[in-house]
């Protein structure tokens, strides 16, 4: 290697189809790149004959091909490099070595003034894009390029002959979202944070964090971390949930705002408190507005009271901020400012702020990069109960934060495949998905290390409560699922399992989507989903039980059987029909009754994602829009 070469290794080149006639091989070659080309050749008798060499400068785009087919050569693992009129398509040996070489070909693109806006994600092959079928060779890519990352986290397709048959090999995972890069502008202007929580940097590499203390940002490493410096030029890892911008017109930094609390949950915690003059700003239904929910105790005969209002903004150039007509602010702040000393019109003064998170939200994993965990560092505790992999512990790691630990029985899974997909699953960090923390592989049985729930499964906790929920708790329910199937959804996951009994609550009643995609790995000849049935008819669309056919769409249909158990507070779908039944019936156009406690407006979303046709259903981000709307209608109090 010489020493201007970044990266040298044999891979497997396909031949480029210049012409339609020409046939289609592939064959090994030595690929070479340098600060300036990619360069391949062809070893003889120990020398290197060179067959071919593209100018980086040339380069439009790089990236991971999708897989729709079996690959016919040794190598698994394919990329593209376009450039001129011609795609390169390189097979790599793993998803490792592909990964480093389409970072390192980016990095080298990065500033071409030829880089594509769209790509074509699947093959050029036989005179089509198998993407989307078009015929002609230079037609506009049909997928959004990343010049900075690995493709979007969209799933591959399930090879051919190999779904739901529980003995083939998985296909590769998808990449992890892109790394994030340093924030610098160029304009020289530093980008300042304030801590929303204590960061206690559990490694050598973090930064430890105060609530409220300043923090400049050096680089953005991936969605979930960031480098930092504090005021005593310190320097290393944060969370990136865990600190928010300092800029004026910001809201995360203040006390009562509190993104995530929709109309009905800001009630729940109002009444909680029960304080005179509590309240929450949170988001509106409505994109981009806000709205101040307010508790008083004495209106009238009446008692106490809630009042929600909107925060109006003028129409006119600088737009200002109202409450009261008579009192315009250029910033929200400065207006609840006013108003926690005048209630000008409101029916109390805004004393008390009510509803932020008490406690830190999870991390991507402990620490930057953190994956495998030291099973040393674990104490185990009570035993939480015994899922479809193994039992399932309390536990605490390095003696102060609390987890759930699945052991993992010999045999229950394909271990392998899902180590490498668990770096992936890491990355997904949302507040309503329950928190892959790492794993332990080192040692048998494995362990999977996750955020603990303090109240168990959802349908246990709907089912032992029952009575109590009013219709806009449980919308509050569904809303919280819906929340985190949007961001599964947005990352191109298939959960496969999604139900009742797959969700968990903390003990600040906040549901999480539990076990995404963890259906791919079990070992049985049929899955076996975690009720102990014999794959989850009753949660599946006709594509699933006829086809296997898995998708986003086919998780929507399963989240409008959530929602139907939410509704009857743990009732059993289909309970009096065996599943051979289930399949002609639903087939034949047969649904779900509507439970008592939803209305015809909340039962119409079942129905949509009940949709005979996957492409007909909603969108979980459509979903989500959806339930907000009916929260506001039918979830709201009278109050």
């Amino acid at each position: 290697m010489s020493a201007d070469t970044l990266l040298e290794e044999t891979l497997i080149k396909r031949s480029q189809q210049k012409r339609l006639t020409s046939p289609l091989n592939y064959k090994e070659r030595v690929f070479v790149l340098t600060k300036t080309k990619l360069t391949y050749y062809e070893f003889r008798a120990e020398k290197k004959f060179k067959k071919g060499s593209i100018d980086l400068q040339k380069v439009r785009c790089v990236e991971i091909v999708k897989i729709d087919g079996v690959i016919p050569c040794q190598n698994k693992y394919p990329f593209q490099v376009v450039y001129d009129t011609s795609t390169l398509y390189v097979f790599a040996p793993s998803y490792e070595s592909r990964r480093v070489w389409i970072q390192n070909i980016k990095e080298e693109i990065r500033n071409n003034s030829v880089i594509v806006a769209k790509f074509h994600p699947q093959f050029w092959m036989e005179g089509v894009w198998l993407c989307c079928r078009q015929a002609e060779k230079l037609a506009p890519g049909c997928e959004e390029y990343n010049l900075f990352g690995d493709l979007s986290r969209k799933l591959l397709p399930p090879i051919p002959g190999e779904e739901g048959t529980g003995r083939s090999r998985r296909p590769p995972p998808p990449p992890p979202p892109p790394p994030v890069h340093s924030p610098d502008d160029g304009s020289g202007v530093e980008e300042v944070v304030i801590a929303l929580y204590d960061f206690n940097g559990p490694e050598p590499h973090d930064l430890t964090m105060t609530k409220g203390g300043e923090y400049v940002i050096l680089e953005k490493c991936d969605i979930n971390w960031y480098k930092a410096r504090n005021i005593y030029g310190k320097e290393g890892y944060i969370p990136s949930n865990y600190v928010t911008d300092k800029k004026l017109g910001n809201l995360e930094q203040y006390a009562w705002y509190s993104k995530h609390v929709n109309r009905n949950k800001a009630e729940e915690l109002l009444r909680t408190e029960d304080k005179e003059g509590g309240f929450i700003v949170r988001d509106s239904s409505k994109p981009g507005a806000y709205t101040v929910s307010l508790y008083t105790k004495s209106v009238g005969e009446g008692g106490a009271a809630i009042r929600h209002y909107h925060i109006k903004e003028t129409s006119g150039c600088p737009k200002q901020f109202y409450l009261a007509e008579k009192h315009l602010f250029t910033l929200i702040p400065d207006l609840i400012e006013y108003h926690n000393h005048n209630a000008a019109g409101l029916v109390a003064r805004l004393r008390y702020p009510v509803g932020k998170e008490r406690s830190a939200p999870s991390t991507a994993g402990f620490s930057y990069e953190k994956w495998e965990i030291n099973p040393c560092e674990l104490t185990f505790m009570k035993e939480l109960g015994c899922g479809q992999f193994g039992v399932v512990r309390l536990g605490k790691w390095r003696a102060q934060h609390k987890v759930a630990i699945k052991a993992i029985r010999e045999g229950a899974m394909y271990e392998e495949d899902f180590i490498e997909e668990a770096k992936v699953m890491m990355r997904l960090s949302h507040p309503k998905l329950v928190q892959l923390y790492g794993v332990c592989t080192h040692q048998k049985p494995i362990y999977i290390v996750t955020e603990f729930m303090g109240l168990g499964c959802l349908l246990n906790y709907i089912r032992q409560r029952r009575g109590t929920f009013s219709p806009g708790s449980l919308l509050s329910i569904c809303q919280d699922v819906s929340e985190g199937m949007e961001h599964l959804e947005a990352h191109g996951f298939i959960h496969r399992d999604l139900a009742a009994r797959n969700c968990l609550v903390n003990d600040a009643l906040v549901v999480k989507v539990s076990d995404f995609g963890m259906a791919r790995y079990v070992l049985d000849d049929q899955y076996t989903s975690s009720s102990g049935a014999k794959f989850p008819v009753k949660w599946s669309p006709p594509e699933v039980f006829n086809f296997c056919k898995y998708s986003s769409k086919s998780d929507v249909w399963s989240f409008g059987v959530l929602m139907w158990e939410v509704f009857t507070e743990g009732k059993m779908p289909f309970e009096h029909n065996p599943n051979h039944e289930v399949v002609m019936m639903v087939s034949e156009g047969h649904r779900l009754y509507r439970p008592k406690k939803a209305t015809h407006n909340i039962y119409d979303i079942m129905l949509r994602c009940w949709h005979e046709r996957a492409e007909e259903r909603p969108s979980f981000s459509q979903i989500s829009v959806l339930i907000s709307d009916a929260l506001e209608v039918d979830g709201s109090s009278s109050a």
